[in-house]
């Protein structure tokens, strides 16, 4: 499964470069689009634990300019409930065989994606309630597949947020969560060299997504997102099916 070789260093920077563009360029969406892509590449375990280690730092950047928009209110019970749950993503990912994980991973992808396209309007997902419900899920979903950020995406849009109070809020709970992923799962075992390439890439990808971001409706520029990311969940479907 692990691609090894300066094609499989390019490749890896390659995806690194897309996740932490669109990142950039809508406030989330690392993990949906490079996590399917990742994982096929460096196997599950490898791929989400990178995943967390990319997204987190990604977050603690863009939280800088925007911490004070962050809503203490709706953060502490979500980031509080994805502490609690984040145990049991990181057991399951070493009790599933490779193919059972894809699977798993995959379909957790796709789901995610249609439900956040469509806009699912859930009132369990509303009110201090639904911030618990929603954290849960996101470190559950967060350490064992390495995307939290729908279940929080879908609290958004049933609170009734906005993109502008949508985003700081996003940003501190991906830092919050991706660090207790990275201590429950470890960090990836990658050489010096590609820990290289993946930071290049972080940072090429972050003047990318800047750049686009003033090019592009935010609109057109969220359905790319979930586009790419759909379309990464389904082919790691596939890929666990075919495996198992």
């Amino acid at each position: 499964m692990t691609t090894s070789g300066l094609t499989g260093d390019a490749l890896l920077a390659a995806i690194v470069l897309l996740g932490s563009s669109v990142q950039w360029l809508t406030g989330m969406g690392f993990a949906l689009v490079a996590v399917p892509a990742l994982v096929l590449l460096l196997g599950p375990a490898e791929g989400v634990v990178l995943a967390n280690c990319a997204a987190g730092a990604i977050s603690v950047v863009g939280l800088a300019g925007g911490w004070r928009r962050v809503r203490p209110g709706s953060m502490v019970p979500l980031c509080a409930a994805a502490a609690c749950t984040v145990p049991a993503g990181a057991w399951l990912t070493r009790q599933l065989p490779e193919p059972a994980l894809l699977l798993v991973m995959g379909a957790l992808v796709t789901v995610a994606v249609l439900l956040v396209m469509g806009g699912a309007r859930v009132p369990a997902l509303r009110g201090a309630k639904g911030a618990v419900a929603a954290g849960a899920m996101g470190g559950f979903m967060n350490s064992a597949a390495g995307v939290g950020g729908p279940p929080v995406s879908l609290y958004a849009v049933n609170a009734g947020w906005t993109v502008r109070e949508f985003v700081p809020n996003a940003q501190f709970y991906g830092v919050v969560v991706n660090a207790f992923s990275v201590a429950a799962n470890g960090v990836p075992r990658l050489s010096g060299a590609r820990w290289g390439w993946v930071v290049a890439a972080m940072v090429v990808g972050a003047v990318i997504g800047r750049g686009l971001a003033e090019q592009i409706p935010e609109g057109r520029a969220r359905l790319l997102v979930l586009g790419l990311a759909l379309a990464g969940g389904v082919t790691a479907v596939g890929k666990g099916v075919w495996g198992l």
